[in-house]
């Protein structure tokens, strides 16, 4: 699907669907006036009707409308004006995508102008638009014989707007968003397919194809150089598995050698059992998404390659499986990890703080401007926040800032958790320098509190996306989330904020 944006006149628009924005009530938007003016008042008759509810994101299509040069127009819902909002706009978008997937449509034209959000301006818009129309686009059939077809054939989308040039500002927003759209359909992809095709192995296969395709930069550890570097904790989760296990470190460059790299580390569990902990068998399934960390990360790589983004971002992917058998970690057992601290391994389940604890102390030898793990983390965080925002946890707080802010502009939102001292004492052992667990009581901040200490020399911050990184029942499947976020967070450190 391609996208355009340019200044145009909705009367005059040959196209195969025209969106219209409609507020409360008949009260047409600024391009839909001028539209209703050409058709002598056939969109205000339709609207009389009542056949459009009130809801955001309710549509009335309209075909053949007299004065017109479209096929068809399609009235877009946006809600009442004291409610219209980011989420009642994201809502309209998807709404007007649904419509014209089920439509025959070739093309189709929407006035994002008329749909723009008080204070957010028309780069944010035209980004929302986008990631949207391509969310509601997306499919994965790729390992089904009987694919559905297409409904609709949409294959250009023109992003109108009415009485201004185009800026350069909302051709940047353009090229941003496709490009995060495409990171994010990668990340959803990673995690849709099923783990025994995304395996280690194949994260690492990714990430060298991104490396190709864009020139970047790439490493990949194998066992033995995790060995010799002495990643215990790591290692012990890998130890049940005939998977090789794989650290990724993929390099994009596109600031000056001066300025230091924006390090994402990304858990790539590509499949959890649990290990010796067992998972209970229901849902278990829907363990093939805790690499969604890692697909994230990629993600969010390709996107900032993709449009040339100026700045300097690392991925570091620690990647392996979690299983039972002969050799297993057990509860119990003891490793020394990269940075030398103990830790007793009380439930096997917590494997993802192992892994990213390695990791986390690997990037360090990256010399960051900033480090941001990403992990489908612990089931507590959902307790906590649920489906709709990401768990945020920071030692840094203008670093939790400027990744709240990220959020809030990507509307791919976080909530900052405490990371207080008073929890460490959870994670004491007897036996070692720390447990891996810190029992049922704010198991999210336990788990923070432990990734923190292997971060004290680093601006670090923690993204637990256990509750957002994929959906379950009826619509299962990843969500590619926190790309849009860390796509963001990105270009913002690098001074781009519209």
């Amino acid at each position: 699907m391609q996208f355009s944006i340019r200044t145009q006149s909705p009367e005059k628009c040959k196209t195969g669907c025209l969106v219209l924005a409609v507020q409360g009530g008949e009260n047409l938007t600024r391009a839909a006036l001028a539209a209703d003016k050409a058709a002598r008042g056939a969109l205000r008759q339709a609207l009389a009707g009542g056949d459009l509810p009130e809801k955001a994101g309710s549509t009335l299509l309209l075909r053949g409308v007299p004065g017109l040069a479209a096929e068809r127009v399609l009235l877009l819902r946006l809600g009442e004006r004291d409610k219209y909002d980011a989420a009642a706009f994201r809502e309209a978008a998807r709404g007007a995508a649904t419509a014209l997937k089920a439509l025959g449509a070739k093309d189709a034209v929407l006035f994002v102008t008329d749909l723009a959000v008080g204070g957010r301006g028309l780069p944010w818009a035209v980004r929302q638009a986008i990631l949207c129309i391509r969310e509601v686009f997306y499919r994965f059939d790729q390992l089904k014989t009987q694919k559905k077809p297409a409904a609709a054939a949409l294959a250009a989308v023109t992003l109108a707007i009415t009485g201004a040039p185009v800026t350069l500002q909302a051709q940047a927003a353009l090229r941003e968003a496709v490009a995060t759209a495409d990171g994010t359909d990668l990340a959803r992809t990673l995690g849709n397919l099923p783990p025994n095709l995304c395996t280690p192995s194949h994260l690492a296969d990714e990430a060298k194809k991104l490396a190709q395709q864009y020139k970047l930069g790439i490493e990949v550890l194998e066992r033995r150089d995790m060995e010799k570097l002495g990643m215990g904790a790591l290692l012990a989760v890998t130890r049940g598995s005939h998977q090789p296990p794989k650290l990724i470190v993929l390099r994009y460059a596109g600031a000056a050698k001066s300025r230091k790299p924006l390090v994402l580390v990304g858990k790539g569990i590509t499949f959890d059992t649990g290990g010796i902990s067992l998972k209970p068998g229901a849902e278990m399934d829907e363990m093939k998404f805790d690499m969604s960390g890692a697909g994230s990360v990629l993600g969010a790589i390709r996107a900032l390659a993709g449009m040339r983004a100026p700045v300097n971002v690392i991925g570091v992917v620690p990647a392996c499986e979690n299983m039972p058998g002969g050799a297993a970690t057990r509860p119990g057992d003891v490793v020394t990890t990269l940075s030398g601290q103990t830790v007793e391994i009380l439930n096997t389940d917590a494997e993802g703080r192992l892994i990213l604890c390695d990791a986390l102390s690997y990037a360090e030898r990256l010399e960051p401007e900033a480090v941001v793990d990403i992990a489908t983390l612990t089931g507590a965080c959902v307790i906590a926040l649920g489906h709709v925002a990401t768990g945020l946890f920071a030692n840094d707080q203008r670093l939790a800032d400027q990744i709240r802010a990220a959020g809030e502009d990507a509307w791919d939102r976080v909530w900052q958790m405490p990371l207080w001292e008073d929890y460490q004492e959870q994670l004491r052992s007897n036996f070692a320098d720390m447990a891996n667990i810190g029992g049922r009581p704010a198991g999210s901040v336990t788990a923070a509190c432990y990734l923190a200490r292997f971060t004290r020399k680093l601006k670090w911050a923690h993204l637990d996306i256990a509750g957002t990184a994929w959906r379950s029942g009826r619509e299962k499947g990843s969500t590619g989330r926190p790309v849009p976020l860390l796509v963001r967070l990105a270009l913002r450190r690098a001074g781009r904020r519209a």
